[in-house]
């Protein structure tokens, strides 16, 4: 149970009436020395920062201080804080894109504020107005301009920060929090020539499990994951595809919600992707995924690359590692790709299972058809060359 609410008058209350995060109090405090920027074929995910950060502050007897937007610096962070000892961390990945029109573009940032108010909520987070949040996101995006990539598939990646700070041992929520909002420069998350991933399905260990944090962005769903990972990459996998339960359910990809196309009888195709039971990540690219696909269908769009006439069926279906077998030996198991904020959407070629692999059909590019036009025109919308459903949301200033 929270102990404040968010009422969207600029207080929060609950136990006590405190002040909400207010964008129109943002002091702007620019920084003496501005950094290079340096080549954009140089960049790596998330090595590069701009020069400037947004920071504001909770406290229980006063609520959300007034935010600051100053140049990019270390945190003052105790080391007995709530977020050090017990993983009271909750975030969000975004990206801002400059368009053909020179104006800069968010992607559906209202699911990303909501699934953040949702993160905060799971963690026993003090809550925020997130149209504040959204308005400092666009006010440092606008200070921090010059560095958005001109390069199609280049972006600013945006990372808001909410971390519990209170300073104690004691195992209980924080009732303080730091909310840091920064940037980071980025090109194509795989540097791979195009080229689709390797996955290496795990079942000894998990990502997520029912009742747990599977189903919000926490920092501690992506930490465990890292020693698996490493053991994959040593066989010479790219990935993790994570599988739950005795019948071994796929779930996610990486970090990545997972799609495959399976061929059926009737010459169309299913597209599949894992139900949202709590243990998956309500993704953004597979929200648009998902919506793209029934629009296509429905006839209301054409995917770039498909014949109008080209139906699929989406839809959310528990599948397990013995589906993909049998659909790969039936020839029926046309493509696997993964889609999230980081990669848009990648192909998946080889998956591994237990010494042996699964090997998806090649295409050239690396990506197959169907997640081609899938990248193609969320890419399209995120860069301005396409409108559809109010997706892309001009950062005014």
């Amino acid at each position: 149970m929270a102990l404040w609410k968010s009422t969207g008058n600029g207080t929060l209350e609950g136990i006590s009436h405190v002040a909400d995060l207010d964008a129109s109090k943002l002091t702007v405090t620019l920084s003496e020395t501005l950094k290079p920027i340096p080549p954009p074929d140089t960049w790596q995910f998330g090595n590069i920062m701009t020069d400037h950060m947004v920071v504001a502050e909770f406290d229980p007897e006063t609520g959300w201080s007034d935010p600051e937007i100053k140049p990019r610096a270390p945190l003052s962070i105790d080391p007995a804080s709530s977020c050090v000892q017990y993983g009271t961390t909750v975030f969000e990945g975004m990206k801002a894109y400059v368009g053909p029109d020179g104006e800069t573009r968010l992607f559906r940032p209202d699911m990303n504020m909501a699934r953040l108010a949702r993160s905060a909520e799971r963690m026993a987070l003090p809550p925020f107005n997130t149209d504040q949040v959204l308005a400092l996101i666009k006010q440092l995006i606008i200070v921090d301009r010059r560095w958005i990539p001109l390069l199609s598939e280049h972006s600013m990646y945006i990372r808001p920060t909410l971390m519990g700070t209170r300073m104690g041992l004691s195992v209980a929520a924080s009732d303080h929090a730091t909310l840091c909002i920064f940037l980071s420069p980025t090109g194509p998350y795989f540097r791979s020539g195009g080229k689709s991933i390797s996955v290496l399905a795990v079942f000894d260990t998990v990502r997520a499990w029912p009742g747990g944090t599977g189903g919000h962005k926490v920092a501690l769903n992506y930490s465990p994951g890292f020693l698996p990972l490493r053991t994959a990459q040593k066989q010479g996998y790219d990935q993790i595809l994570w599988l739950l339960g005795d019948d071994m359910k796929v779930t996610e990809a990486g970090a990545m919600n997972i799609f495959i196309v399976v061929r059926r009888d009737d010459g169309d195709v299913d597209l599949f992707t894992p139900p949202l039971d709590g243990t998956i990540l309500p993704g953004v690219t597979r929200d648009s995924v998902l919506a793209l696909a029934e629009a296509h269908t429905a006839g209301e769009i054409t995917l770039p690359g498909l014949q109008k006439t080209f139906r699929m069926h989406a839809s959310e279906r528990t599948f397990t590692m013995d589906d993909l077998s049998r659909w790969s030996s039936d020839g029926k198991l046309l493509e696997a790709f993964g889609a999230g904020t980081a990669v848009i959407i990648t192909s998946i070629g080889k998956i591994g299972f237990k010494g042996e692999n699964i090997i998806l059909p090649e295409h050239k590019g690396g990506l197959g058809p169907i997640a081609n036009a899938f990248r193609t025109r969320i890419l399209d919308i995120q860069e301005g060359k396409e409108v559809w459903k109010n997706w892309g949301v001009v950062v005014d200033g």
